[in-house]
């Protein structure tokens, strides 16, 4: 009898477990938008606005480290000076596969580079990581 008593809290634990894990993984936001257009001005403005939160929405980068690496992005454009950023699509909008993202610094001179596009089951995002 104390087995089964045992082996009932077993279960009720591990099921507690898979019911726990199962709303948390539902309750994670969906990573990405609904169309090309929709990233490129998402993105366009996260960078312009310094809006970590809005940027973290269009990443294909790990959960759990999205947003230090969001911070850290849009830490690093203020430290210099990055502003008038645009971004365009490439080959382009109907299809991309490069989000090119340019701008000027503060003390004058301009950047560019260049970061990999990707939709997945109709969600579109940028991809940090090199197509393997």
């Amino acid at each position: 009898m104390r087995r089964n008593r045992l082996l009932i809290g077993v279960v009720a634990i591990i099921v507690t477990w898979l019911v726990v894990v199962t709303v948390l993984i539902a309750r994670e936001p969906e990573i990405g938008v609904e169309s090309p257009q929709r990233l490129r001005a998402q993105l366009e403005h996260a960078l312009n606005e310094r809006d970590a939160e809005q940027l973290t929405g269009v990443l294909g980068y790990p959960p759990g480290h999205v947003e230090d690496f969001a911070g850290a992005y849009v830490a690093r454009l203020d430290d210099t000076g990055a502003h008038a950023i645009e971004v365009t699509l490439e080959p382009g909008t109907a299809a991309p596969r490069v989000a090119k993202v340019s701008g000027r610094l503060a003390g004058g001179g301009t950047f560019a580079y260049r970061v990999a596009v990707a939709e997945r089951d109709g969600s579109w995002r940028l991809e940090f990581t090199p197509p393997l």
